[in-house]
């Protein structure tokens, strides 16, 4: 399970954070994801704290004009003529369910599609699109009547024991087949992560993407990419969409775009999907303005010259150093990912999932080499991450990684 800590930490300083003996611990994971900028990058700092300073909060009525600032930024970068959005949500969960409002609203079909390992949020609605069971359990309201689950393009462990590049996509053909077979045969959409996070940073396989907008349009169903984890920069692309030419309807936004932390949530869209009323999806704090402020200054970052260039490269020797390790330990079945998102499957002897041991990395990580990883499915799952902040240096790349193998030498 997810290490339990009775460290009281007073502060945070770029990818540290220091406890109340003044001792440092690295941060690998951004916090929950959510830090693409650190804790406290002097830009965002500044703007909320000026924000703070002069109005917090008003109606979202009157936030409009400052919401327009950040979607007209957001779309700027967006792919496939993405150029309206929406922002009264402040999490991933809610901004997932304004997606799948605005397809169900604009098609007039019900059904929602998402695959097995699936994250799509916390609430009961977005932990019954979501792709894991164990989440459900106990709790019987978030089992979404209209939600199909299907096979995950996961192709360490195909579940069609295929392999590339001879499977001929079955887990598009198991997608087709749940529309004809499984559905009400009244499909609104399709929700999917670029890269599935919590699953276990699983990517999918060249070509899966094209394949899959090909199937949609062929069933009129809208494409909706969850970029809450891999959105704003993580993968050295403003959006993983256009890394992977997804070609979404529909891309939500949360976590990163706060850019240290301050909750905020965006879904940008496709100007013929801006159907929605405003009473019919909006939240109190929903376009507050320390929310909307943090979102534009990280953009402002983000979108510097050569920032997300440099976030490729420090993508490309943290994947190296993780790849290298993977060659050297027997026990890590593969190293994978992109830019600054990546996890380690760490396997038995029999190449089956090792969870007690992913969870005994992480947990020596933090007690012995005061480094902080996250591990896959919320403890449930055998993939150790590792995603430091895109303001980490790559001397802080290489600590990082070398704290993490003195943890391997000791568990192996």
């Amino acid at each position: 399970m997810q290490t339990v800590t009775k460290e009281r930490f007073r502060y945070g300083r770029g990818i540290q954070l220091i406890d109340d003996s003044g001792v440092a611990y690295i941060d690998g994971v951004s916090g929950t994801f959510n830090l693409s900028l650190g804790y406290n990058h002097p830009h965002v700092v500044e703007k909320v704290q000026e924000q703070v300073g002069n109005l917090a909060h008003m109606s979202s009525t009157f936030t409009e004009p400052y919401v327009n600032e950040v979607l007209a930024h957001l779309t700027e970068y967006a792919p496939n003529g993405i150029d309206a959005g929406w922002m009264r949500d402040i999490t991933g969960s809610t901004a997932n369910e304004c997606a799948t409002k605005i397809a169900q609203k604009y098609t007039g079909a019900s059904d929602i599609i998402s695959l097995f390992l699936s994250h799509h949020g916390q609430t009961q609605f977005a932990t019954g699109i979501s792709g894991n069971a164990f989440r459900r359990k106990k709790f019987p309201n978030s089992s979404a009547p209209n939600s199909l689950h299907v096979p995950a393009p996961y192709c360490y462990r195909c579940p069609f024991n295929s392999s590339r590049p001879d499977c001929g996509f079955q887990c598009i053909e198991a997608i087709s087949d749940s529309i004809e077979y499984a559905s009400s045969g009244s499909v609104a959409c399709m929700i999917i992560e670029p890269i599935l996070g919590n699953g276990g940073n699983i990517i999918p396989p060249e070509g899966y993407f094209q394949l899959l907008r090909k199937l949609c349009d062929e069933h009129h169903i809208i494409l909706i990419a969850d970029e809450v984890q891999t959105g704003i920069g993580r993968t050295g692309y403003m959006y993983a969409s256009e890394l992977f030419d997804i070609k979404p309807d529909i891309i939500t936004l949360a976590k990163g775009l706060g850019g240290i932390g301050v909750p905020v949530a965006a879904v940008i869209m496709q100007s013929r999907l801006d159907v929605l009323e405003k009473h019919e999806h909006s939240f109190t704090s929903g376009s507050n303005l320390i929310s909307v402020t943090a979102a534009k200054a990280t953009m402002e970052v983000v979108s510097e010259p050569g920032f997300l260039d440099k976030v490729k490269w420090k993508g490309e020797i943290l994947g190296n150093l993780l790849e290298g390790l993977a060659e050297k330990y027997s026990f890590i079945g593969e190293a994978r990912g992109v830019g600054l998102m990546w996890g380690l499957e760490i396997v038995d002897r029999d190449d089956a999932p090792d969870v007690a041991k992913a969870n005994a990395i992480i947990e020596q990580a933090f007690s012995d080499q005061h480094l902080i990883l996250r591990g896959s499915r919320y403890g449930f799952g055998n993939v150790v991450k590792v995603r430091p902040s895109l303001t980490a240096t790559e001397d802080e790349i290489v600590e990082i990684v070398g704290r993490l193998e003195a943890v391997l030498r000791n568990v192996g």
